[in-house]
């Protein structure tokens, strides 16, 4: 049934072009998916075009050709052709386009204004969005498959109200440039809007079989919902064949699998939801992608070898495939980027959703206080995985956990959001007067729905912890991203109140403490920015592009870089996950490559480690043990 209704999604069902959009977090096989719905599409007889945005694009590898930025057939599928649009690319053409007409306008000053205004990180999403735009607005194709769909973040950039009705001669300004510049576009958007919410359009989550993945879908389909969009077909992927799984161990982590791919069908009764299993090694080449889309297209039973192994051809590298690894350990390293010095400490583990970031900080958190620093946890993450990880609650202000020198807290987001409104009205009331307050009040309250608000309301209470005191170390599970902390570090002068970056640096007296955060953020004596991602290729790629931003925008190196879900030895002894181990040594030696700074190294375990007990555990698997004098008492 499954399989009928999901063809039923992705086939074109009239004469007009019809857009195929994936969505879903990084590592969880949404190109894959993409590829496969793509090439089946292709072959069905559709004129077919593949286009992704994600700024990790693996297409080329997938198809296991050169595709870049241009549109290029794909060889050997007549019909399918396929484009890596380049976000950098796109970003700078969309600034040129912009600043253009503007040229013969403006004098020099005010055009550096303008360009100031366009290095808002908001942009390269506008920029993304313009493309997709190009596709959507005349399309030539029977059906486009979007890989990385545009956000709900993304969209509600787009209707943002205050964009088009500001008024040049005001100055007006968002976080997307100037207003002025938008008007332009602004009929396209729409019309691309509308397209997203109508018939045309089919939205598709891909997630790995695991809870947190499956958390963040349920929120972005939420999201998408509440903006008049629907989801249409829910893809789990990556769930362990039962025929591999020959131990305890790994019995128990189908179990787990399985029950979480029933709850999606529970959540999403309405939708249908296919499923495709883990493979022994990286899906590419047309027979693989043929086997994916047969099995959720089709029904067909999927092929998997379990007996023979089949690692990424030609990326295993010597020695990694007899157990041999290439890739330092040096726990002393890591420890030396964890502890404290002479002032508190500041970890900030990041890294895309599902990655185990919060078991990861939390470890950190727990074996630091064991050793005699007081310790404070504090998470942005709206899932709020920490309640879970500790098995109590945390609240909004610091609590302790059980454990003598340990502390928790959770940032509530929406009461950010809203103390942050308040203050920032509350500004607008003291600088202007009479009619120039209303109208200045009604655009600055459009402005504060925009999801950049969010973040810096956000990043206002992140920003409170560097002035709490008592603490040694103060652990961020999830850091501000280089797109967050840009937008601190938007200029002071431009023009308009409609700027809320420069509104909240200049009038509410924040920029002070900003400026303070960053340059302890920035100095790795203080602090340590510490990846999280698991030994993938797209974890990978994210996770170097956003260590690549941090440096090159804001001027903060990694520290360190924190593999998890390493397959343990002691289980799974057959050809599929030794298969599988080889890839993630091969990957394990290109982070090393990439990142050259200390690795700390975690094993997939068979739960998540829940309560300090546990905690302790898996602290002195990955961090070392401690000397017995220096443990502290954990509270029954």
């Amino acid at each position: 049934m499954a399989s009928t209704v999901s063809r039923d999604v992705v086939v074109p069902s009239s004469d007009d072009t019809e857009f195929v959009f994936f969505s879903g977090k990084g590592g969880v096989g949404k190109s894959t998916v993409s590829c496969a719905t793509a090439q089946w599409l292709a072959e069905s007889g559709h004129d077919t075009l593949l286009v992704t945005t994600d700024p990790a694009p693996n297409l080329g590898d997938i198809f296991d050709q050169s595709i870049g930025h241009d549109v290029t057939p794909i060889e050997g599928v007549e019909n399918l052709s396929a484009m890596e649009i380049d976000p950098d690319r796109a970003a700078e053409e969309y600034r040129q386009e912009t600043l253009e007409p503007m040229r013969e306008l403006l004098d020099e000053d005010q055009l550096q204004t303008v360009e100031e205004q366009l290095n808002s990180p908001c942009v390269e999403e506008i920029a993304a969005f313009d493309k997709f735009v190009e596709f959507m607005d005349d399309p030539d194709q029977d059906v486009i498959v979007f890989d990385t769909a545009p956000t709900g973040h993304t969209i509600r950039l787009m209707e943002l109200p205050s964009g088009w009705n500001a008024e040049l001669e005001d100055g007006g300004a968002t976080c997307i440039g100037p207003a002025a510049s938008m008007e332009d576009q602004k009929a396209q958007y729409e019309n691309a809007i509308e397209t997203l919410e109508g018939d045309r359009s089919s939205f598709v989550f891909v997630g790995k079989p695991e809870a947190s993945a499956i958390e963040e879908i349920e929120r972005s389909a939420g999201e998408l919902s509440e903006l008049g969009i629907d989801t249409d077909l829910v893809v789990v992927n990556g769930y362990l064949p039962e025929a591999v799984c020959e131990d305890p161990f790994f019995r128990s982590k189908r179990e787990d699998e399985q029950a979480v791919i029933e709850y999606v069908r529970e959540t999403f009764d309405d939708e249908p939801v296919a499923t495709y299993p883990l493979r022994p090694g990286e899906i590419t080449g047309s027979d693989l992608l043929s086997d994916v889309a047969a099995a959720l297209y089709e029904g067909v039973e999927p092929t998997i070898d379990v007996d023979s192994p089949a690692a990424a051809p030609g990326s295993v590298p010597d020695g990694a495939a007899d157990g041999e690894l290439d890739v330092p350990t040096d726990t002393d390293a890591v420890m030396e980027q964890l502890r404290p010095e002479d002032d508190t400490r500041y970890l900030f583990f990041t890294g895309k959703g599902g990655v185990g970031k919060s078991t990861i900080a939390a470890t950190a958190a727990t074996s630091l206080a064991e050793r005699g620093h007081e310790t404070l946890i504090v998470t942005t993450d709206p899932a709020a995985h920490l309640k879970d990880v500790f098995g109590t609650e945390v609240g909004h202000d610091p609590t302790g956990v059980g454990l003598e020198g340990l502390d928790a807290a959770r940032i509530d987001q929406e009461r950010a959001l809203e103390e942050y409104k308040d203050r920032t009205i509350a500004q607008v009331e003291s600088s202007f007067e009479g009619d120039d307050l209303e109208a200045a009040k009604e655009q600055v309250m459009e402005e504060l729905e925009s999801p950049c608000a969010e973040e810096m309301a956000a990043l206002e209470k992140f920003v409170d912890y560097f002035e709490v005191e008592g603490y040694d170390v103060v652990v961020f599970d999830t850091a501000p991203t280089g797109h967050t902390l840009r937008l601190l570090e938007l200029p002071s002068d431009w023009k308009g109140f409609m700027d809320l970056g420069s509104l909240t640096k200049d009038a509410s007296e924040s920029g002070e403490r900003y400026d303070r955060a960053i340059e302890t953020m920035r100095d790795p004596a203080k602090s340590s920015f510490v990846f999280v991602m698991y030994p993938e290729y797209t974890p990978m790629m994210e996770a170097y592009r956003a260590a690549e931003d941090l440096r090159d925008q804001v001027g903060i190196e990694t520290s360190l870089v924190a593999v998890n879900y390493l397959l343990p030895d002691e289980y799974g002894d057959n050809a599929f996950f030794e298969s599988r181990r080889a890839q993630q040594r091969t990957y394990l030696e290109k982070i090393a490559d990439r990142f050259e700074v200390p690795l700390l190294l975690a094993p997939l375990r068979k739960e998540e480690p829940t309560g300090l007990d546990e905690l302790q555990s898996f602290g002195t698997d990955v961090l070392g043990d401690q000397p017995e004098e220096n443990r502290q008492p954990i509270s029954r």
